[in-house]
């Protein structure tokens, strides 16, 4: 189903009365596709991100406070992951915008495009686990437990195989970026588009937070939430490799050894969309770059089991 153009496309520009949202559109400072700012203005100029995320938010983390007195009182592992996500993957088929559904969807695929670029770059031998949703049906078998444990397992792993060969990440002169691509595979045409799919991004992570928090452990739920600031982290590996530090200003999680509270959880994880992203963009347009130059290099994703 083709989307209705979003207002600020639509309007004529007028220097007394500038649409905000036509002014980020039109920006090109920061690398993010066409496609994804598209969607992500269309999203965030939604007038469920105007009208109703103002009251979710105040709910949500008056919630998380709530659950968290009660988790004092509940055995530690208790966890009911399954149900969590047959709810999520509920949620997002009968309430979330196509636009947002698009948006998580992807970012399990860019996510882990940027993992294997890490690995395919490094010096070391590294196993990775590739996500690629298909549809929303597909994050029912945890995924989105199993992109947080693929986080903290690939830096685990990255780093226990560099201190025991005596190596360290640094710049390679011709990386390979065969592994980075668009999900095309995926279409917002695709994604649920009934009357009550209304739901914005930030409005749907701020009332997915304190679900995630009621259904699983403590101990999952603190992982979840602070394995949002390995964005600086991934952030950095990636420009060591590539010698280029310029876009990590853009990261906004961060410092990876100071944990946060998990009252911001609902908005740091749109921050971590986001700087997913543009890393992604990022990485596209050096891409590009050297198959312009003639310097494309092939070599497949290394997969390995599901954790």
């Amino acid at each position: 189903m083709n989307q209705r153009p979003p207002d600020f496309l639509e309007q004529e520009h007028d220097p007394r009365d500038p649409s905000p949202w036509l002014a980020l559109y039109l920006d090109q400072s920061t690398p993010i596709d066409p496609a994804v700012k598209h969607a992500w203005l269309v999203d965030s100029s939604s007038r469920s991100r105007q009208y109703v995320l103002p009251f979710i938010r105040p709910f949500a983390r008056l919630t998380i406070i709530l659950l968290q007195i009660l988790k004092v009182f509940t055995p530690r592992k208790l966890a009911f992951s399954p149900t969590l996500h047959r709810l999520l993957a509920w949620g997002m088929e009968n309430f979330i915008r196509p636009e947002a559904n698009w948006l998580i969807l992807r970012h399990f695929c860019i996510g882990s495009q940027a993992l294997s670029f890490i690995a395919a770059n490094a010096p070391v031998d590294i196993e990775t686990n590739p996500l690629r949703p298909e549809k929303i049906a597909d994050v029912a078998p945890d995924m989105y437990l199993v992109h947080d444990l693929n986080l903290y397992n690939f830096v685990i792993r990255l780093n226990s195989a560099l201190r025991a060969s005596g190596k360290q990440l640094e710049k390679v002169d011709t990386p390979d970026f065969s592994m980075i691509h668009q999900p095309d595979h995926l279409r917002i045409e695709d994604m649920p588009n009934r009357r009550r799919n209304f739901l914005d991004l930030q409005s749907a992570i701020e009332l997915f937070t304190p679900v995630y928090q009621l259904f699983l452990s403590d101990d999952d739920f603190w992982r979840a939430t602070n394995s949002l600031q390995l964005d600086e982290t991934i952030g950095i590996y990636v420009a060591t490799l590539l010698d280029a530090r310029e876009h990590l200003g853009l990261v906004n999680n961060k410092h990876p050894l100071v944990p946060m509270s998990t009252l911001r959880a609902g908005y740091r994880l749109s921050l971590h969309g986001l700087s997913t992203e543009m890393l992604h963009g990022h990485l596209m347009r050096l891409k590009a770059a050297q198959t312009r130059s003639g310097g494309t290099k092939e070599k497949p994703d290394v997969q390995s089991p599901q954790p």
